[in-house]
């Protein structure tokens, strides 16, 4: 290979102000800059695709059940059929993202989202639809941890890294608020609307994905054991949960499904314990910043989209709104989330992240627990505006969350850590769609079950404010000691 000419060791190379070290470099910088920059916008469509669904069913299950049939437990699978695969794959979609680049493993989880929701929109009957949303929801875990993945990839240094993954956040955000207002507002078209938003989106986040920089690949093998039990463990769970709304809690199908629940985790944790490549490392796990940022996000989940599943159903059931007018009802919530969401990671910067994450979560249970005590004549309006230190919350909790998850682990472990930190996040939605679909079942008590539903997620929130309590702030790496230089030598430049 040609070589330019050659420095002599005696001189010092130096750089006249205001030139460039090395001819090339701003466009190098130009075009990492611009790699970076496709890599965030890509996994920021990802990530905003994945909440929109996960929160544009909500409205239109009414009109679902209209058109294709299904009772509550219809519904229920409508929605945990999505988030319960989504939950049970996250854990390999980091080993995938591992052995095949997240990159790659984006791309192939946006183009199965994107077919699944386009099978959605087509659907002909009921289990068509649970079946589409089944595959929608693996497409969806193949996406969220090799978006963080890439993320990390794109940003080397932990400030503008924070900054990133809080704009990424804002995807999540903007869907939050678009959700239930594009889920009305479809509906006034047909339900089956809602699926079809998302082809668009994906095509663009596919050709943003072509400009990012290729990633880097590391030979993991895949953990079966751990993976099957994991599924049963979490497809069990949520079966005992949503049968015992339909059968009652001492039914034989939900005291079946609860046993096959507890025998799978025992064989998920022996896998792990005594496997030689474990799925989810248990000394992971054993690390204080991660059990509490999952904790963190596990209850957001549960109390946020508990929630807004269970007001859907109680505003156009009970009260007789349009799909349209409830979605409208979320908006205060949702849209203040959008504007608390970039805030949260100057204020992790100033304060740490163990204060924007424990305000976070106790404002939503205040929220929840104000909701919770309302009489049941409340105006539609004042429930709108006591749901917003619910929206408040979450947003300022989740994006410290995430980044302090991303930047405890080695890097080697982010993959598996973001699929760990989702899982959790998707378990707490599904298992609170699950237990307070089981508690409003019943139509003539409906109200004394939405306040119960309400509670249980104050509860689960507040205990994630007190955990949040125990988090260390992070200790930065010890000054290496400069070498002494040889005398008459001096010292040469870095170029970075």
């Amino acid at each position: 290979m040609q070589k330019g000419p050659s420095i002599p060791r005696h001189c010092t190379p130096t750089t006249p102000t205001g030139s460039d070290p090395v001819i090339g470099q701003p466009d190098h910088d130009r075009s990492r800059r611009v790699r970076a920059g496709a890599a965030l916008a890509a996994a920021l469509l990802g990530f905003f695709v994945i909440t929109l669904d996960a929160l544009v069913v909500n409205v239109a299950l009414p009109s679902i059940r209209t058109d294709l049939g299904g009772g509550m437990t219809g519904l229920q699978w409508v929605v945990d059929g999505y988030t319960l695969m989504f939950a049970a794959l996250l854990l390999s979609a980091g080993s995938l993202s591992d052995r095949v680049g997240a990159r790659r493993a984006f791309g192939i989880g946006l183009v199965v989202f994107v077919a699944a929701s386009a099978a959605c929109g087509l659907a002909p009957n009921l289990p068509a639809l649970v079946g589409a949303r089944l595959v929608q929801g693996a497409g969806a875990a193949a996406m969220m941890p090799t978006s963080l993945a890439l993320i990390r990839e794109a940003y080397t240094d932990p400030v503008k890294r924070g900054r990133a993954v809080a704009l990424w956040a804002v995807g999540g955000a903007v869907a939050s608020a678009a959700g239930p207002v594009a889920g009305g507002a479809a509906s006034l078209i047909s339900w089956r609307m809602i699926f079809f938003i998302n082809l668009p989106v994906g095509v663009v986040a596919l050709v943003l994905l072509a400009f990012a920089a290729r990633s880097p690949r590391r030979l993991v093998p895949f953990d079966i054991t751990g993976q099957i039990s994991a599924v049963l463990a979490m497809g069990a769970l949520t079966f005992a949960a949503i049968e015992a709304g339909s059968a009652g809690f001492t039914a034989p199908r939900v005291w079946a499904a609860a046993l096959l629940t507890a025998g799978a985790v025992v064989v998920f944790i022996r896998a792990q314990a005594r496997g030689r490549h474990p799925m989810v490392p248990l000394e992971l796990l054993r690390q204080r910043t991660v059990l509490i940022s999952c904790g963190a996000g596990f209850a957001f989940m549960a109390a946020f989209y508990g929630m807004v599943f269970v007001f859907s159903i109680y505003l156009q059931q009970q009260r007789g709104l349009s799909a349209l007018a409830t979605g409208l009802a979320f908006v205060p919530m949702t849209v203040l989330s959008a504007f608390i969401n970039p805030l949260s990671a100057r204020a992790a910067e100033r304060f740490g992240a163990r204060t924007p994450i424990a305000c976070g979560m106790f404002l939503m249970t205040c929220g929840l627990l104000l909701l919770a005590l309302l009489p049941a004549g409340t105006p539609t309006w004042a429930l709108a505006l006591l749901m917003l230190p619910v929206g408040m919350g979450g947003p300022l909790a989740m994006p410290p969350a995430t980044a302090l998850l991303v930047n405890s682990v080695p890097a080697h472990q982010t993959g598996t850590a973001s699929g760990v930190f989702n899982t959790s996040r998707q378990l707490g939605g599904a298992l609170a769609v699950a237990i307070f679909g089981a508690l409003i079942a019943d139509q003539d008590h409906f109200l004394h079950g939405l306040r119960i539903s309400l509670v249980l997620a104050a509860l689960t929130t507040l205990a994630a404010a007190t955990a949040s309590l125990y988090l260390r702030r992070p200790t930065p790496p010890a000054p290496v000691p400069a070498l002494p230089r040889p005398a008459g030598h001096a010292p040469k430049e870095t170029l970075r």
